[in-house]
């Protein structure tokens, strides 16, 4: 995905990213890490200069990889190949018997080749310096974030006080009304940016940490700072009906020995949608006793394969999506400490058409009310079916569909708004007179055929 504008990203978080390392102690590492991670890109890559290397671990060369090299060279591990003139940096190295060996050795420990990871110290201090950058939620960056949705704007009274707290909220109410578009348009309104690490080390072991499916770039910030960090928007992480226990802990990838964070590490500093809460394979309160101390304390404890335990922070709002009533998935006690919960219910008749007359817009499809006008009296109102904010969205999907298939322009008709909705609904067709061309309000209306 493309680089997004810093200025629509904000400044805030980034103002907080970490200074440039000028030594190795300055980067919290061992050298002896850092040693073997320029053995691995080595032997991996063949020939390379020191620079070359130094930009693939995300260090500077002055102050901390030339000494590095330095150790190598000394210790026999590398041979110089000469270079271009532009000092050490330039210089190309190669691996003698003894380092390709060593490199071997390292690539059996951890076959991670990447930027140099930061310590679990500098992880969990700068997680939670930029989750205390001051973000301005209020009604008007609400309305601005969630601008192109249709829903009850009373909503925002509940919703804003939920996400000033950064806790943990129910979002609940019933399917197709966009409960996880509107999660979306909520991180959204959460603004700023925040530096995401490549990988943090915890007692010698690597853990990746940035995902480029979730953790969208923003332009750098200027001047020098700690390239082992990413500026990223704040992160918007879903998960759903596939989550497991087992993904709330660290993965570890036997092959490699390597781990990857599970999905609310990857969510720090911004917002977790757990889609469809309740219909997971684990029970609902299985999942929230897992969770239930992590979302309080705001720390939660992992688990290396050593048997090491460590704490990481939890500094994100953790929004459960669910169709259920929260009172039937978990009992009063847990309840309880998830203390917002807010419904989203069907939307109105002004609603729905608002919402079909945007996407006839979005679609080139021409508007016409008394279209509607016949959904909501032949459809909704003589069945009594409750509205839905996706039914506009996917009638209208069908019924160009049926245009193609016929090879004419998607122009609505009762006729053709029927056939969509008995193959959507799966019900029986209205009964049309055969001469008349159009039914709407003034129309004489057609006799009840749909059961």
């Amino acid at each position: 995905m493309a680089d997004l504008p810093l200025e629509e990203a904000g400044e805030a978080g980034l103002a907080l990213a970490p200074a440039e390392p000028r030594t190795v102690e300055e980067t919290g590492l061992p050298e002896s890490l850092l040693s073997a991670l320029a053995l691995k890109h080595l032997y991996q890559g063949g020939l390379d200069s020191g620079l070359q290397i130094a930009q693939e671990m995300r260090l500077p060369w002055g102050g901390v990889m030339d000494g590095v090299f330095d150790f190598l060279a000394q210790e026999q591990y590398v041979e110089l190949r000469g270079g271009k003139g532009f000092g050490r940096a330039s210089v190309t190295f190669t691996l003698t018997t003894k380092g390709r060996e060593a490199a071997r050795d390292a690539m059996n420990r951890s076959a991670y080749v990447g930027p140099a990871p930061v310590p679990l110290s500098q992880y969990s201090a700068q997680v939670v310096a930029q989750s205390t950058v001051p973000q301005r939620i209020d009604r008007q960056s609400l309305l601005l974030s969630t601008s192109h949705l249709v829903f009850d704007q009373s909503l925002l009274d509940d919703l804003g006080p939920a996400l000033s707290s950064a806790r943990a909220l129910f979002l609940f109410g019933e399917p197709g009304n966009g409960k996880t578009a509107l999660a979306e348009a909520l991180a959204q309104s959460l603004g700023g940016a925040v530096v995401v690490p490549h990988a943090i080390e915890v007692d010698g072991q690597v853990i990746v940490v940035h995902d480029r499916a979730w953790h969208i770039p923003v332009e750098e910030p200027e001047g020098a700072y700690d390239r082992r960090w990413v500026a990223c928007r704040r992160p918007f992480l879903v998960v759903g009906g596939e989550l497991t226990l087992e993904m709330l802990d660290l993965a570890h990838d036997e092959s490699t020995n390597v781990y990857e964070a599970p999905c609310h590490l990857k969510a720090n500093g911004g917002m977790l949608l757990v889609d469809d809460f309740g219909r997971q394979k684990v029970a609902a309160r299985e999942m929230l006793n897992r969770w239930i101390i992590p979302l309080e304390k705001r720390v939660d404890l992992l688990s290396l394969r050593t048997g090491r335990k460590f704490e990481v922070p939890m500094e994100e709002i953790v929004l459960f999506s669910t169709n259920l009533d929260p009172q039937d998935l978990v009992d009063e006690a847990f309840l309880r400490r998830i203390k917002y919960k807010v419904h989203l219910g069907d939307p109105d008749e002004a609603s729905f058409r608002e919402i079909f007359r945007r996407l006839c817009e979005s679609q080139g499809i021409a508007h016409d009310p008394r279209m509607v006008d016949w959904l909501l009296e032949h459809v909704y109102r003589r069945e009594r079916r409750p509205l839905r904010a996706c039914h506009p969205r996917d009638l209208l999907q069908i019924s160009s569909d049926i245009a193609a298939f016929q090879g004419v322009e998607p122009d609505l008709t009762p006729s053709l708004l029927d056939q969509a909705c008995r193959l959507y609904f799966a019900a029986q067709p209205v009964e049309l007179p055969a001469a008349t061309p159009f039914v709407g309000p003034d129309a004489p209306t057609p006799p009840p055929g749909r059961r």
